[in-house]
C-alpha cells in the first residue's frame, strides 16, 4: 500500500513526505485494535524496510481518536486448524514479531501517540526510537487488568531502560494508565503537543534527521539498539569505534567536512 494506491479500508495508511514515510494504523472504528489483518500489514511494512533505503525514517500515528487500544482478539480467526495453543502462540508470536521487526529496521521510528495507549498500543510506542504525545494520551501494561501477566509484548525489556525500574515495575504492577504528563517528566515522552500540532512535529524532527548522512543514521540507530545491552563501556566504545572508522571513509564524510567548511547544506549520496 503505498501513496496513491491506499484504499480507506486498507489496515494501514502510507504517505511519503521527502525522505520520510508516515505509517497510519487504520482500524478507526476499532480504536486501532490490532487484528490479524492490521498486525501482518505492519509486519510486513517493517520487514521490507531493510531493502528500502530510500526511506530515511518512518512516522508512526494512527486514526480516528486513540493510537491503538490493544489487542482485539475477536480479529484472530482459527479455523480448527490449530488447537487453542498453537492459535493463541501464532497471535503472540506475530505481533512480537512486528515488535522486533521495529527494531531491527535501518530507519529510526517516530512514534505519535493520541488517546488510548494500551497493551500492544503501548508496545508500539514503546518500540519506537523517539515518542511525542497529545495532552490526552492514556498508555498502560494492561495485560495484568485482565488476568494475565504485566509484562508483555517487550514492556518489560523497553519500559525499564526507558523510565527506569521503579516507575516501569509501578505500571506493569498496577496496570495504572500514565498520562502524557508523567510519561513526559520520566523521560518516555520527548514532548507533549496539540492535536492539530503532533504530524508536523513528527515530521519537522524526521526532516532534521533525514539532513545527515544517510548511512551515519541507520549507525546511529543500530549502536544505540546494541548498547542499551553492552556488557561494558569498553563494549559500547568499541561499536562506536569501528562505526565511526567506518564513516571516516566514506564520501559522505568528506562531503559533510566540505559542507561545515564552506558554510553549506550538504549533499549526501549514501556512498
Amino acid at each position: 500500500m503505498t501513496q496513491g494506491t491506499a484504499m480507506a479500508d486498507d489496515p494501514i495508511l502510507i504517505q511519503r513526505r521527502g525522505a520520510a514515510e508516515i505509517v497510519s494504523l487504520n482500524r478507526p472504528q476499532a480504536l486501532n485494535t490490532l487484528d490479524e489483518p492490521l498486525t501482518f500489514a505492519l509486519r510486513d511494512y517493517f520487514a521490507g524496510l531493510a531493502e528500502r533505503l530510500d526511506v530515511r525514517v518512518v512516522v508512526l500515528r494512527a486514526e480516528g481518536r486513540a493510537f491503538c487500544a490493544g489487542l482485539d482478539l475477536g480479529g484472530w480467526e482459527n479455523d480448527g486448524s490449530r488447537g487453542t495453543l498453537q492459535h493463541y502462540w501464532r497471535l503472540q508470536r506475530a505481533i512480537t514479531g512486528l515488535l522486533e521487526l521495529m527494531r531491527a529496521c535501518p530507519q529510526p521510528i517516530i512514534g505519535l501517540g493520541h488517546g488510548a495507549a494500551c497493551g500492544a498500543g503501548f508496545s508500539l510506542l514503546l518500540a519506537s526510537d523517539v515518542r511525542f504525545g497529545t495532552s490526552d494520551l492514556r498508555m498502560n501494561a494492561a495485560y495484568i487488568k485482565v488476568g494475565l501477566g504485566g509484562c508483555d509484548l517487550g514492556c518489560s525489556y523497553f519500559l525499564p531502560r526507558l523510565v527506569g525500574a521503579s516507575v516501569a515495575s509501578e505500571y506493569m504492577l498496577t496496570g495504572r494508565f500514565m498520562t502524557a504528563d508523567k510519561a513526559l517528566s520520566c523521560g518516555l515522552l520527548s514532548e507533549v503537543v496539540a492535536p492539530d500540532a503532533l504530524l508536523d512535529t513528527g515530521l519537522a524532527l524526521a526532516e532534521e534527521m533525514a539532513a545527515n548522512a544517510p548511512m551515519g543514521l541507520r549507525l546511529t540507530k543500530d549502536a544505540i539498539n546494541r548498547n542499551l545491552d553492552a556488557r561494558s563501556l569498553s563494549d559500547a566504545m568499541a561499536l562506536e569505534d569501528r562505526q565511526q572508522v567506518m564513516m571516516l571513509m566514506s564520501e559522505d564524510f568528506e562531503e559533510g567536512v566540505a559542507a561545515f567548511r564552506e558554510r553549506r547544506p550538504p549533499q549526501y549520496r549514501d556512498r
